[in-house]
């Protein structure tokens, strides 16, 4: 059923949303099902850009055997680059590598860096902090052993959008308490931070902009069944947030979770960590991957920029601040 929307969208907005009402209703389904459903209406993959290398392979996690795809840039030969270790989002429970497949290779493409994307544990058959401690374990793999794709092990980023965009974020407390491989940079696209339902985000855009409150509310139930209490499921709760590395915090203004991201940058700018915020009006969750939408390529060119401004990569201006 469609729901009235603000009338000054821009009309490519307006109409991906109404594609997009077609989405399941993830409160619904099955877990299980849901996972089927969604990967019945993705598109074949495309595998572009075309990377030097795009090499799955299977690492000893926490849970198990757990599997990342590297990606390294065609022009890389030789040189020596930093790291993104990404987490994708999916509400918690879906998702996986293919998802984000064209996402990833543009941010290696564009940016300019060795991506690793992991196939963390999905909720609710492993709730939280699971998903977080296999993005962890590949943050310490990577310092071991990226060097043998031509990164850095001393300039590892973290980043993930949505609910990955949390698993960035907590993974940068673990790491920080458990005095675990130095991190340059977090990168959170869009992030789902925190439960609190009632921000302004959420009262003005709960509903009918795709990513609604129903489905945060059910996917926050999913990851963490026995509360969010702690920090590694939202990172938020934490005492203080000293100490963590420089921060990209990118939103999404018809985003119900846009509020907790932006209150969370504010909060890691208070602590002394370097930020660079951006709200991307107009836009709704998720938009970043959906790059047939016209305003995703132009919003896609300044998180690239971002990322080589955290990164303090060639080219980059200056942004960040206290």
């Amino acid at each position: 059923m469609s729901v009235e929307r603000r009338r000054d969208l821009h009309p490519d907005v307006e109409a991906m949303l109404t594609a997009l009402e077609s989405f399941p209703n993830v409160t619904r389904h099955d877990p299980a099902r849901l996972r089927d459903i969604i990967v019945s209406r993705r598109a074949p993959l495309t595998h572009e850009p075309d990377m030097r290398i795009a090499e799955d392979l299977v690492i000893d996690g926490p849970g198990g055997d757990l599997a990342l795809r590297v990606y390294a840039p065609h022009g890389s030969e030789g040189s020596v680059l930093p790291v993104v270790v990404f987490a994708h989002g999916g509400g918690f429970v879906f998702c996986d590598l293919d998802s984000h497949d064209e996402f990833c290779r543009s941010i290696a493409d564009s940016v300019g860096t060795v991506v690793v994307a992991v196939d963390y544990r999905l909720a609710p058959e492993h709730p939280g902090p699971a998903a977080m401690e296999d993005v962890y374990a590949v943050l310490n793999w990577a310092a071991e052993h990226i060097s043998a794709y031509g990164g850095d092990p001393h300039r590892i980023a973290v980043a993930g959008d949505s609910a990955g965009g949390n698993l960035a974020a907590t993974v940068c407390l673990a790491a920080r308490d458990r005095s675990g491989p130095p991190i340059v940079a977090q990168i959170l696209l869009y992030p789902v931070i925190d439960d609190d339902f009632s921000t302004e985000s959420y009262r003005l855009y709960g509903q009918g902009y795709y990513n609604d409150a129903e489905a945060m509310r059910w996917y926050w139930a999913q990851y963490a069944p026995d509360g969010t209490d702690s920090p590694y499921l939202v990172p938020s709760r934490a005492g203080s947030l000293a100490g963590l590395p420089p921060a990209v915090v990118a939103t999404a203004e018809l985003d119900p979770p846009c509020s907790g991201g932006e209150d969370y940058a504010r909060r890691l700018a208070e602590a002394g960590v370097p930020v660079i915020t951006h709200r991307f009006d107009g836009l709704f969750h998720g938009f970043l991957t959906f790059p047939k939408l016209s305003l995703t390529g132009p919003a896609r060119l300044r998180v690239w920029q971002m990322m080589r401004e955290v990164l303090a990569l060639p080219g980059a201006s200056n942004s960040l601040s206290h």
